[in-house]
């Protein structure tokens, strides 16, 4: 018995037979069986067993020279048996290749072929079987390029239709493009939402399709997330969107080409989130923060709608000095346990829930804050950007700020008075930013010139001037021990 969970076909695109037979450098010709233009092949395969049955999985162009044909032969049955086990078998097409050992296709063959509506192909002597099976993989790859480049622009195309100011119906329609058809959003009732396309054959059909993969009212039964038919005119599909609340894509085409359910498919994902989005309500709080933040509302009062009291700011840099793209963002923001994401050119910062601890990630420097409230999130985001420079530094995969958690001595002197301390301490340096932080981050590597340089992304000698200027600003000597650690305090508290 075959096995059934082997594919009687491979995943790569199938080749016309006629677009093998275009090929002059082969020289082939069909001689007998149907000249149908939707014959296609799966692979190439060359045998001289009298009977390829067992050796064939279906799909293909089998190439035989005739060895096995016994001298006999076209008085019998034995060239019916012979292509009948080939038909069985699921091979589309046969190839004879002419000489050294037949001058001529056998003339039984020939009839057997037509009687069996197999295709039959010479084969003539310059051209061998491996030719024509490099010939197969090789029109194999230009169809999975055209392919791949098809897909490709199909999913960058209904990605920027996504990002419309009506994403739901320039989803529809960017997709009723790439497929020649129409594409058709159902409700959670079977009511017809939006579409786009020209009407196609098969609408009652692609509704009750739909109905198929809508999820089961009772939670002991389940639905398919697709599935597919076919009737007069039309290729139907149907896709039942992730966000649990019933929403199903259909898609109706007059052909289905190879890519098309991975397209529609895309598709299904963008119509997933968008609508996910609108029916969520963790989506809905989201975007009523949003809206009371521009209005003015202060942080403290929108927080409890994104679900929590004190947050932690993450800051995520990618390795290999790769800029951050939005599909590697939210990905770190779901490892992270957040969507609030921001992403920038040079870094990645995730919002998160205090009760969720940050851990390393693979392929990425994070810098960690501490947790904050509302209030104290532009500190907290400070935090993060300080920690992250000195993971880069250090070459950490995480650094948390303040990640001793032990009380210092700084704890003993009254945060006012620290803070007015820090002020008069470094008021030389007030007007250059650049000179507090690069002493910040200086101080806080030890006074190591290269790890400075790479934290700030300056070059090791920017930091040597600006850290002699901040010494001549300051009319100190930085190589005190007594002086760095006065410093440091007033950093501290700055």
């Amino acid at each position: 018995m075959p096995d059934l969970t082997i594919p009687s076909t491979p995943p790569t695109p199938p080749v016309p037979l006629a677009a093998l037979l275009a090929r002059e450098d082969l020289r082939l010709r069909q001689i007998a069986g149907p000249a149908d233009p939707d014959t296609v092949i799966h692979w190439a395969h060359t045998s001289e067993m009298p009977d390829p049955y067992p050796y064939l999985l279906g799909g293909e162009l089998l190439l035989t020279a005739g060895v096995h044909i016994p001298e006999a032969a076209g008085s019998g049955t034995y060239f019916a048996d012979y292509v009948s086990r080939i038909v069985e078998a699921g091979g589309v097409a046969l190839g004879f290749g002419v000489a050294p050992v037949h001058d001529t296709v056998p003339r039984a063959l020939v009839a057997a072929c037509d009687h069996y509506d197999l295709p039959l192909l010479e084969v003539p002597p310059p051209t061998p079987f491996s030719r024509v099976a490099r010939a197969v993989w090789q029109l194999m790859a230009q169809a999975r390029l055209a392919e791949l480049r098809r897909v490709t622009e199909a999913q960058q195309s209904l990605a920027a239709a996504a990002s419309r100011p009506d994403p739901v119906p320039s989803v529809l329609r960017q997709l009723a493009q790439r497929v020649s058809g129409r594409a058709v959003l159902y409700g959670p009732d079977g009511t017809e939402i939006a579409a786009a396309g020209r009407n196609a054959t098969g609408a009652d059909e692609l509704a009750g399709l739909a109905r198929v993969v809508r999820p089961a009212e009772t939670p002991a039964s389940t639905s398919p997330a697709s599935a597919t038919d076919t009737v007069p005119g039309a290729h139907l599909a149907a896709y039942a969107l992730g966000t649990g609340q019933g929403f199903v894509l259909g898609v109706a085409a007059p052909h289905r080409v190879p890519g098309d359910h991975t397209i529609a498919s895309v598709a299904a994902v963008l119509l997933s989130l968008l609508t996910g989005e609108h029916q969520s309500r963790t989506g809905a709080n989201r975007s009523s923060a949003l809206v009371r933040l521009l209005l003015g509302a202060p942080p403290e009062d929108v927080a409890p709608l994104l679900g929590g009291d004190r947050w932690t700011v993450v800051h995520a840099a990618p390795g290999l000095d790769t800029a951050p793209d939005p599909v590697a963002a939210s990905a770190l923001g779901a490892a992270l346990g957040s969507a609030l994401i921001d992403l920038t050119p040079e870094v990645v910062r995730v919002l998160v829930p205090a009760d969720r601890e940050p851990a390393p990630q693979a392929g990425w420097t994070l810098g960690v804050s501490t947790s904050a409230a509302p209030q104290d999130w532009s500190a907290a985001d400070t935090q993060a950007a300080r920690a992250l420079a000195r993971a880069r530094a250090t070459r950490a995969p995480l650094v948390r700020h303040g990640a001793s958690g032990r009380p210092g001595l700084a704890e003993l002197v009254p945060h006012g008075e620290a803070e007015a301390h820090a002020r008069t301490l470094l008021a030389p340096l007030a007007a250059s930013p650049a000179l507090t932080e690069t002493l910040r981050t200086w101080l806080s590597l030890h006074g190591s010139w290269d790890r400075t340089a790479v934290a700030l992304a300056v070059h090791r000698n920017t930091v040597r001037q600006r850290i002699a200027r901040c010494a001549a600003l300051l009319d100190t000597d930085l190589d005190d021990p007594d002086v760095r650690m006065e410093l440091w305090f007033g950093l501290r508290h700055l």
